[in-house]
């Protein structure tokens, strides 16, 4: 892939301050391939065509939960943007704060748990909490796709916390 620059929208070099000009905009045009499918995943996980039993707004929902959780406003920000955007009302909105626990149902409630724990003790899940997620009414295929965006997510955020410190380094 001939990638000359860093695309404008891209999310990671935007939410990390990379400038253009910069030496570390200078470094990531040489993975301007990597940057360009990080940022075609990150449309998969939010914005996908067919977001099947996990509608757009409760994607970017957990995405801002999960940025919280996190510690990163500035991602946060942009995940509720999306949420918005998306038009989530406000049991949906609910989600995005990770202090709030009582949802409006069972299913926004074992998302938000499943959501948590894989964003702060991924190697804590287990086949029951698997069972909560199904026992709430939420099917195989979007068990897969809630696993495949907070696993997008642990990625994005690291590159962004890496890339920060990177620009932070004399």
């Amino acid at each position: 892939m001939d990638v000359q620059e860093i695309a404008e929208e891209d999310i990671v070099a935007r939410q990390a301050g990379v400038a253009a000009g910069s030496p570390l905009y200078d470094a990531l045009l040489g993975r301007a391939d990597i940057m360009a499918m990080t940022q075609k995943a990150h449309d998969a996980s939010l914005l996908p065509e067919d977001p099947g039993g996990l509608s757009h707004a409760e994607r970017a929902a957990l995405a801002a939960r999960v940025a919280r959780l996190n510690g990163d406003t500035s991602l946060a920000a942009h995940y509720t943007a999306l949420m918005n955007a998306a038009g989530a009302d406000p049991a949906v909105a609910a989600l995005a704060d990770p202090a709030g626990k009582d949802h409006a149902d069972n299913r926004l409630t074992a998302l938000a748990a499943y959501t948590d724990l894989t964003a702060l003790s991924p190697k804590d899940a287990t086949a029951g909490d698997i069972d909560a997620l199904k026992t709430a009414g939420i099917g195989d295929a979007d068990i897969v796709r809630l696993a495949e965006l907070t696993a997008f997510l642990a990625y994005q955020i690291r590159v962004i916390a890496g890339l920060k410190l990177m620009q932070a380094a004399p």
